[in-house]
């Protein structure tokens, strides 16, 4: 398999192909329209780095899955989750971070990429109440550079075509995957329970 190791050789397959739009559109901070855009996308994936390698989570709130702050800042709560903290542990040693948003239905995706700070000022957690509860911590993101990306890969996914959706009832279950990562396991019940146990801590 031919390997490509640089830079320059990169440049001679792909380089000539970068429109001046592709250049055009990063901006530094919030527009109007990427604020639009950003405000109404219910979902992001984060992406962050530290000592043990990379991570990408999911992140979702109706709603909005961030709240703008101003052009340059997004405040990101941490709701309930698998209580890894994969990312958060990221940022508090590396600030480094991007986020991608979808709008279900939008072929067109926003990414930012920035620098986070983990708080878990009581002000701050308590303006996200839901049902009652906070989240624990809040990232609050410092926002590097903010575009609109290519709709191509969204298109030719055809992602929000309900007639290539998956058939769930033939993909492996939670309770399936995981006997099948650590071997004694009781799927069944594992299955049964969780989505009366994810709807009651959504938050």
């Amino acid at each position: 398999m031919k390997i490509i190791d640089s830079i320059e050789e990169l440049n001679t397959i792909y380089g000539a192909g970068l429109s001046q739009a592709s250049v055009d559109k990063v901006t530094k901070r919030l527009t109007p329209l990427y604020r639009e855009m950003i405000e109404i996308s219910p979902f992001a994936a984060l992406a962050t780095v530290g000592p043990e390698g990379l991570d990408c989570s999911p992140r979702g709130d109706l709603g909005g899955v961030v709240r703008v702050v101003d052009d340059e800042t997004l405040y990101l709560p941490d709701w309930r989750g698998n209580n890894r903290v994969d990312s958060l542990s990221n940022i508090v040693r590396d600030p480094r971070l991007a986020l991608m948003f979808l709008i279900p239905g939008s072929n067109t995706t926003m990414r930012i990429n920035g620098r986070g700070v983990v708080s878990n000022d009581e002000a701050l957690l308590s303006s996200f109440e839901m049902d009652g509860k906070h989240p624990r911590t809040v990232i609050v993101i410092s926002i590097d550079e903010v575009y609109f990306q290519c709709a191509r890969a969204v298109m030719r996914a055809e992602l929000w075509n309900a007639e290539h959706f998956a058939d769930l009832a033939a993909l492996p279950t939670p309770g399936q995957m995981l006997k099948a990562a650590v071997g004694d396991f009781d799927q069944e019940t594992y299955d049964r329970e969780w989505p009366g146990r994810a709807a009651k801590t959504m938050w």
